[in-house]
């Protein structure tokens, strides 16, 4: 595909995924829909459901199907902030520190089962998926873009696992639950294992920036769209039952993932209303 990009080639790379991931991933289109236009608009996906419900299989096969960088975590409860980050190794030849980059420094970066990891741990991705950096001894590396976390999480709290803060929760656009498929879903998941089908890179990293860059710049929002964002998130701080409402953080990410939609699910150059109502509960939903 041409880097140069139209409103009509984004929905046409959404479809694309779509078809490729299906290759080997049955009945989630959806999510990944979700899942591309969170990465065109910069955002992160947390993927939360029961075990087997293919939340890593989503996540592998869809960072299989970009051409960008990609580094897996498997999250364990004795895990170092270091083994996401990085750490400095004295280096006897030199007599000095050497810095050796952890995973964190991938545009995609699976986490599975991010509620394994300790609080200490998880709060190493906190400045990367805010500020697309990491700090290490007070020294700051920047992170190549694309960037995108794609974490999974088990909702069930097993010994050894750890609650997500609502600080880590709200560094995600969206949280997708996966639950058990359809009849037809697993009927076509058992055909689809007797296949050599895979996932293969069909989508360059060029063209995602290029995407990224024309969401940014040439989706409109009016006022009304912004002011009905603003009401809404203003309703689940002021609505009785409701400990935590979404923060001005949860507004922006909305507001993205609004815009993502209108172009790569519409293929729409202005967004309305009804796209902030699409996206509303899979931002939301972690955030209150």
């Amino acid at each position: 595909m041409s880097t140069t990009l139209s409103l009509s080639d984004l929905k046409s790379l959404s479809d694309d995924l779509s078809s490729e991931i299906g290759k080997t991933i049955v009945g989630l289109d959806n999510h990944v829909k979700i899942l591309t236009l969170s990465l065109l608009t910069g955002g992160h996906v947390l993927l939360d459901g029961l075990p087997g419900t293919a939340k890593t299989s989503l996540a592998v096969s869809f960072s299989q199907s970009l051409g960008l960088d990609t580094n897996r975590i498997q999250s364990t409860p004795d895990m170092m902030p270091g083994d996401i980050t990085g750490t400095r190794i004295y280096n006897p030849k030199t007599l000095e520190f050497d810095f050796h980059a952890g995973p964190i420094f991938a545009n995609i970066v699976v986490v599975d089962e991010i509620n394994r990891a300790p609080p200490r741990s998880q709060a190493a991705l906190l400045e990367a998926m805010q500020e697309n950096q990491v700090t290490v001894d007070g020294d700051t590396s920047y992170l190549d873009k694309p960037f995108m976390v794609i974490a999974t999480k088990n909702p069930l709290e097993y010994e050894g696992t750890f609650p997500l803060s609502p600080t880590q929760l709200d560094r995600f656009m969206f949280k997708l639950n996966l639950d058990y498929p359809n009849s037809d879903d697993a009927i076509s998941i058992l055909k689809s294992k007797s296949s050599s089908e895979v996932t293969t890179s069909i989508i360059s990293k060029d063209t995602i920036l290029n995407a990224q860059n024309l969401i940014m710049n040439n989706i409109s929002v009016d006022d009304d769209v912004s002011t009905f964002i603003s009401k809404v998130v203003k309703l689940t701080r002021n609505t009785q039952g409701v400990i935590l409402g979404a923060s001005p953080t949860a507004s922006v990410s909305l507001l993205n993932a609004a815009r993502g939609y209108a172009a790569v699910i519409n293929g729409k150059d202005s967004v309305t209303v009804d796209d902030v109502k699409a996206v509303a509960f899979d931002v939301l939903n972690h955030r209150l």
